[in-house]
């Protein structure tokens, strides 16, 4: 049995602590290696998934015309959202993606299985939570490495999977931004310029 100890708590802490997402204005021009990529993505199969169901999958995002693609849907849906945020002007100045900056993109789809999943017979979406633990291994896993990933959430799936060429039997579940960065802030970056505060303890236990 593997144990551990307070320093290896300390040190988990730490890189929990330190994760960042990164936005375009802060990725540097250098490649992620396939080697240290392979590393980031093995991590993502070690996460929980209902039933062992492992429902995820990876599509690598290297091509500028793929990127360019990509970076005009989420731009239009960028646009589209100002009225959502008219009260707040920060919004407009908000650096949100990194698509074209970054050294690789990741799309980390969900495939639902064709048998039933043991685990998933009333919590149906258990299987795109799952996918969602995949992406914050991979997350703390490029942290350690010094490697940032952003996640682009502007996007419409459907029209992400068709740029793609990934069949329908494939829900995109997140949209990564993958590269070495000339830095991690000290702490989140809308936290940083105020966009929300930061919640302790006490107001996520309910009563």
């Amino acid at each position: 049995m593997i144990s551990f100890t307070k320093e290896d708590l300390n040190i988990l802490d730490k890189i929990i602590s330190s994760r960042r997402d990164v936005r375009g204005n802060n990725f540097i021009d250098k490649k992620v290696s396939n080697k240290k990529l392979n590393i980031i993505l093995e991590s993502a199969l070690k996460a929980p998934s209902v039933g062992y169901s492992q429902p995820w999958a990876f599509k690598i995002v290297r091509s500028k015309d793929e990127k360019n693609k990509i970076y005009k849907n989420f731009k239009r849906n960028y646009l589209k959202s100002f009225p959502k945020f008219e009260n707040r002007p920060l919004y407009k100045k908000l650096k949100l993606e990194g698509i074209k900056e970054s050294s690789i993109n990741i799309a980390v789809f969900y495939k639902k299985s064709n048998k039933e999943v043991l685990g998933q017979t009333y919590m149906k979406r258990s299987g795109e939570y799952s996918v969602v633990c995949a992406i914050h291994n991979m997350w703390l896993t490029a942290r350690v490495m010094g490697i940032g990933i952003g996640w682009v959430s502007i996007i419409k799936p459907k029209k992400v999977r068709k740029i793609l060429k990934v069949s329908k039997e494939y829900k995109l579940i997140g949209y990564l931004c993958v590269g070495y960065t000339k830095n991690f802030l000290d702490q989140p970056e809308l936290k940083k310029v105020g966009w929300d505060k930061k919640k302790n303890l006490h107001d996520c236990i309910l009563n």
